[in-house]
């Protein structure tokens, strides 16, 4: 095996479990939660002395205000970003004397950079540019712990109409601008070109998951060594974000809205077809760890992952590596790609002069030239529409298929981005389904009444 590509995925792995106990997800203040929570230092949703934030953000007066001289960005460095964001930060300097930008790793992966985040809402020091993932940045828009970013967008002059409009939108709720896009991605559809070979099939991606059943069997019988033509990504990290290709694909879906719809017969139906490729058909195989890892080893024949593999795949790939869209299925063909990632906030809590300073490296950090840097180091999306991806494309083909994808991209279910703690139950259900062969239609089930509760009790009441 190679060496693993660390928070390359939107939700890089379950945390530990006693840091997402039910009860540390709560949002409903409780006297004595927030020392609780510093104690045992889980992130949650839970009252962190921040009141819970408005319907409609207010303007934020920047009128005379000079941004502080000094500023820190926490991250996670995904995708093995760190040097490459350092990189950004000494041209930054080179470009301007008047604001330092201090880079923090303030954890390995996203879980971590919360939690961290969220032990200092209690009293430590906060960070003046945070990475916040898909799945956490809505938890931190209901404390009022992130600040909107509308007036400083203006202040500083970012020209938001060139970022994509997809990346964007992500992180737009109750007429605010909450974040903006960073290290983005989407799924791919990477195979071995050498076993397409072996095996005949045409040297792409396939259009549906009903011709990859087919195409399956060719891949198992080619000789190439294999023990599954297709690897299931790692369910801790990957889970509630790809399975969204399949539920869409069936016409099903985790939510509608705000309605959990996991149980419906099209969601029942996509999650059936997984279960029997591994048990049935035997083509697939389920991720112990890392799926990109098992396809640049030569140990599967193809995979769906982040953008933010590509680098590390085509790094430790011994063969040539194609990557395609994500597969359609028996309802729908086309948008079945969700968008993923992180984005970039600033919270609230902290000088008007530091959210100015950090707004203006945001602008740098995020800019057509930077951006197309980002990406080539990394593997993400350029974000910017204006940005020159022509040598990036030249370098790496494969990365244009993230960017054609981008088009067709479909807004994640709020299921997953804007429950507390959802992606972590999806993923035990798909583990339970998937490696225990557990009845499909009763975890689905179940997982409604358990998503459906999160919601009635973390989310309803403060939207």
């Amino acid at each position: 095996m190679t060496a693993r590509f660390p928070d390359t995925s939107p939700h890089a792995r379950l945390v530990a479990p006693n840091l997402h106990r039910r009860g540390f997800l709560r949002l409903a203040s409780a006297a004595g939660l927030t020392a609780a929570l510093a104690a045992c230092g889980g992130p949650s949703t839970s009252g962190s002395g921040a009141s819970p934030a408005s319907s409609a953000p207010a303007d934020i007066d920047y009128t005379g205000v000079q941004p502080a001289a000094q500023v820190t960005m926490w991250s996670s460095n995904p995708g093995s970003s760190q040097a490459v964001t350092q990189q950004i930060i000494d041209a930054f300097h080179a470009s301007q004397p008047d604001i330092k930008v201090n880079l923090v790793t303030a954890g390995k992966d996203y879980e971590e950079i919360a939690q961290k985040f969220q032990t200092a809402q209690t009293g430590g020091t906060l960070p003046d540019l945070i990475v916040l993932s898909d799945v956490w940045w809505f938890r931190y828009y209901m404390l009022g712990s992130i600040v909107p970013l509308d007036s400083a967008i203006k202040a500083v002059g970012i020209e938001t109409g060139d970022y994509q409009d997809q990346l964007l939108a992500d992180y737009q709720y109750a007429g605010g601008q909450w974040a903006l896009p960073w290290a983005r991605s989407t799924p791919l559809f990477y195979y071995n070109k050498a076993h397409w070979a072996a095996a005949g099939l045409p040297d792409r991606a396939p259009t549906t998951w009903a011709e990859f059943n087919e195409w399956a069997p060719k891949l198992q019988a080619a000789g190439t060594g294999v023990q599954h033509a297709f690897q299931l990504p790692a369910l801790a990290g990957y889970a509630g974000w790809t399975f969204q290709n399949n539920l869409w694909g069936w016409g099903g879906a985790w939510s509608k809205d705000w309605d959990v719809t996991s149980d419906s017969a099209e969601s029942v139906a996509a999650m059936q077809f997984l279960q029997d490729a591994v048990y049935k058909g035997r083509w697939a195989g389920v991720s112990s760890n890392d799926s990109a890892n098992d396809l640049s080893a030569g140990a599967v024949s193809a995979t769906m992952s982040s953008t933010g593999s590509l680098v590390g795949i085509l790094k430790t790939a011994t063969f040539d590596v194609g990557a395609g869209p994500l597969p359609g299925g028996p309802a729908a063909t086309s948008p079945v790609c969700p968008t993923g990632g992180a984005g970039l906030g600033i919270p609230k809590a902290i000088p008007k002069e530091n959210q100015l300073a950090a707004a203006t490296f945001l602008k740098f950090l995020t800019s057509p030239e930077n951006t197309v840097t980002f990406a080539g180091a990394t593997g993400y999306m350029p974000i910017r529409k204006s940005a020159d991806i022509s040598a990036l494309v030249a370098k790496a083909p494969q990365s244009k298929v993230a960017i054609d994808q981008l088009t067709v991209t479909r807004t994640q279910d709020r299921a997953r981005v804007f429950f507390p703690g959802a992606d972590q139950e999806m993923a035990k259900s798909c583990a339970n389904i998937l490696t225990q062969q557990a009845d499909v239609h009763s975890e689905m089930t179940a997982l409604k009444a358990t998503l459906t509760g999160i919601y009635d009790q973390d989310v309803k009441p403060n939207l």
